[in-house]
């Protein structure tokens, strides 16, 4: 071995990459689908999708969550994709737990058991983004 490989940085699997890509735009997505519905969608057409809690909220909270959602969902990918300040993934993901982290103990309050598999599978995906983009395959910023 030369000396240039052993003080080189080990590279990042391009499967971790793609596979982190997939997550951010798989959670993206997720959370696209519930900032349209906090965003545009009635109280009462939330309720009928199942969404009973909307109904009893204020109008504000609901909207407030659905732009909360549209920021993590825009840190999710725009920081990333153009490598300016790519740290703000990581961040953006922990803002996505943190929402999850007061849905999961709020559904189950209300018993609403049905929604916890799906809180998981947001909580699954945003610990992997934490974690892959913080230590496994982080992105580069720009020079």
């Amino acid at each position: 071995m030369t000396m240039a490989t052993e003080t080189q940085a080990p590279s990042v699997s391009k499967g971790w990459n793609i596979g982190l890509w997939v997550a951010q735009v798989a959670l993206a997505a997720l959370y696209g689908m519930a900032v349209y519905m906090h965003i545009l969608m009635s109280p009462a057409d939330l309720a009928s999708m199942g969404a009973v809690w909307a109904e009893g909220a204020p109008l504000w909270l609901v909207r407030f969550i659905g732009f909360a959602e549209l920021a993590g969902v825009i840190g999710l990918i725009l920081p990333a994709a153009t490598r300016i300040m790519p740290k703000l993934t990581v961040y953006a993901a922990v803002g996505l737990l943190a929402i999850q982290a007061l849905a999961i103990p709020f559904h189950l309050f209300r018993g609403e058991f049905a929604a916890l598999p799906f809180n998981l599978i947001y909580v699954a995906l945003a610990v992997l983004i934490i974690w892959g983009r913080s230590s496994k395959a982080p992105i580069a910023p720009r020079d």
